[in-house]
C-alpha cells in the first residue's frame, strides 16, 4: 500500500527528520532534475523555465535548477511572485511555486506548449482536497515526496498532478492511517480456498429488489457468485416467484411488509448480509430494515435503499450490532445519512461518518474513499468513468458482500471489493460497459490477484 500523509502528517515528518532542511533539498532536486531529463529525453541544449516560490517548494525547484544546468541545460529561474503572464518558450516547466500547504489562491501564467513538472504538487491544487484554488497547470507529471497526498487521489488534482511518482528523500514516514490500494494489497487480502471447502463456508443473504426492481438484486447476487460466495440466497419482498434471478442463486419468500423476523429466522446459517439495492423506500420497507440490521448478528453491507432507510438515525439504529457494518454511499445518500454532502473534504468526511456510525464508510466518487471507525483509510483510484453507469453499485455490494463471507475484515472486504470492481471496469470496453458486464468480468480480475 502507498503511504499517503496530509499536508499537516507531511509537515510533521519533514520536522522530525534527522537531516538538515538544506539536505533534504538537494536529495528533493535531485529528484526532480532526475524527471526532468526522463521527460525532456536528454539535457543538453534543452531550454526550462522553473517557477520557484519563497518557500521550500520553490527551494527543491532552484536545486533542480542548478543540477540541470550541469547537464548542459538552459534554464531560467524566475520568481513566481513576479511571473510574466506569459512564460519564456521553453521544452519544460518546473512548477515549484507553492506547495501542499499552501492556503491561497494561485493563477499560473500561460506556459505555452512546455510540458510541466509539478514538484510535490501541482502549485494551487489543495494538498488536501484536491480543490483546485486559483488556476493550475496540468502537470504531465508530478513528483511528490516520501508519501502521496490527499490532493493528488482526488479531483480535480488527480487529473491536474498527470503521472505521480513518489520520490524516497529519506523521510521516515511511518505507518500513515491512509494507503492508496494497490494490486498487491488485494491479493494479500485474498484468503486462499482451502481443500475442504464447501458452499456454506462463504454464504451471502441478499434482501433486495421489488416489483419492478429486480434488476438490482440479479445484479448483487450475481455479483457475490463471481466473487467467491458458494451459497447465494435472494429475497425480494412482495415478489411470490422470482424466475429470472441468476440460476444458481436460491430464493427465499418475503411479504411486502413484515419480512424482519424470517430474514432472521435464516441469517444465523450466513457469513455476510447484503440489504438496500433496489428495495424501495416504502415505509414497511423502511422499518423492517432497521429491525433487521439492529438483531443481525452477521456482518452486513447496506447500499443504496437501505441507506434512506437510516437517514440521519444510522448512529442510533446500528449502535448495537455486534458485527461488523458496511455502508456504501453516494454523494446524496451521504446527505440522507448527515444531513449534509461530504464535501471537498471526502476523507475526512468518509471518517466522520465511519465514526459517527461506529462503521466502515465505502464514499463512492472518482476516487472511493474507504474509511474505519478507528480513522484508518483506504483511497482506490484504480476505477474510471466506465463505471458511471446503472447498476453498478449493485455490483459492488454484492462484491463486498462475497468478501465478507470469506473472512475478510470488513475494511479489507471494502477496498478489495471497491479495487476488484474498478478491476473489473478497467478490463471491459471503453463504450458502452453496462454493469452486468461488470460481473463477467470479475473472475478475471480475481485471477489477476490469484496469481
Amino acid at each position: 500500500m502507498i503511504p499517503v500523509l496530509t499536508p499537516a502528517e507531511m509537515a510533521a515528518v519533514d520536522a522530525a527528520a534527522p537531516e538538515a532542511v538544506e539536505v533534504l533539498i538537494q536529495r528533493a532536486g535531485a529528484a526532480v532534475a532526475h524527471h526532468a531529463l526522463d521527460l525532456l529525453g536528454g539535457g543538453y541544449g534543452m531550454r526550462v523555465v522553473v517557477l520557484a516560490g519563497k518557500g521550500n517548494n520553490g527551494a527543491d525547484g532552484r536545486s533542480a535548477a542548478a543540477r540541470l544546468r550541469r547537464r548542459g541545460v538552459r534554464v531560467q529561474v524566475i520568481d513566481a511572485l513576479a511571473a510574466p503572464t506569459r512564460l519564456p518558450e521553453a521544452d519544460l516547466v518546473i512548477d515549484a511555486a507553492v506547495g501542499t500547504g499552501f492556503k491561497g489562491e494561485y493563477h499560473a501564467p500561460d506556459v505555452g506548449g512546455a510540458a510541466v513538472l509539478a514538484v510535490d504538487i501541482p502549485s494551487g491544487v489543495d494538498g488536501m482536497t484536491g480543490e483546485e484554488r486559483g488556476k493550475a497547470l496540468f502537470a504531465a507529471r508530478t513528483v511528490t515526496f516520501a508519501a502521496l497526498k490527499p490532493g493528488l487521489l482526488l479531483e480535480p488534482g488527480r487529473r491536474l498532478g498527470g503521472d505521480v511518482v513518489v520520490a524516497d528523500i529519506g523521510l521516515a514516514v511511518g505507518s500513515p492511517a491512509v494507503g492508496l490500494v494497490e494490486r498487491g494489497d488485494v491479493a494479500g487480502w485474498l484468503p486462499p480456498r482451502g481443500r475442504d471447502s464447501h458452499k456454506w463456508h462463504a454464504a451471502v443473504l441478499i434482501v433486495a429488489g421489488s416489483p419492478g426492481m429486480t434488476g438490482a438484486a440479479h445484479l448483487a447476487a450475481a455479483a457475490a457468485q463471481r466473487a467467491g460466495a458458494g451459497m447465494v440466497r435472494v429475497g425480494s419482498p412482495g415478489l411470490d416467484d422470482d424466475r429470472s434471478r441468476p440460476t444458481e442463486a436460491v430464493g427465499l419468500e418475503l411479504a411486502q411488509g413484515g419480512w424482519a423476523d424470517p430474514v432472521l429466522a435464516v441469517l444465523d446459517r450466513f457469513h455476510a448480509l447484503v440489504v438496500g439495492p433496489g428495495l424501495g423506500t416504502q415505509e414497511a420497507t423502511q422499518t423492517a430494515v432497521r429491525e433487521v440490521l439492529r438483531r443481525a448478528r452477521v456482518p452486513a453491507v447496506v447500499d443504496s435503499d437501505a441507506l434512506t432507510a437510516l437517514g440521519t438515525d444510522a448512529a442510533d439504529v446500528l449502535a448495537g450490532r455486534s458485527a461488523g457494518t458496511v455502508l456504501t454511499p453516494h454523494d446524496g445518500e451521504h446527505e440522507r445519512l448527515t444531513g449534509t454532502p461530504p464535501g471537498p473534504d471526502r476523507i475526512g468526511a468518509a471518517r466522520a461518518l465511519a465514526s459517527r456510525t461506529s462503521s466502515v464508510v465505502l464514499l463512492k466518487g472518482p476516487s472511493t474513499v474507504v474509511a474505519g471507525p478507528d480513522g484508518r483509510v483506504r483511497v482506490v483510484t484504480a476505477g474510471d468513468a466506465r463505471l458511471a453507469t446503472a447498476g453498478t453499485g449493485d455490483v459492488l455490494s454484492g462484491t463486498i458482500g462475497a468478501l465478507l463471507s470469506r473472512g475478510l475484515d470488513p475494511l479489507e472486504a471494502a477496498a478489495a471489493g471497491a479495487w476488484l470492481h474498478a478491476r473489473a471496469g478497467a478490463l471491459g470496453l471503453a463504450v458502452g460497459l453496462v454493469a452486468g458486464d461488470l460481473v463477467e468480468l470479475l473472475p478475471l480480475a480475481l485471477a489477476e490477484v490469484s496469481t
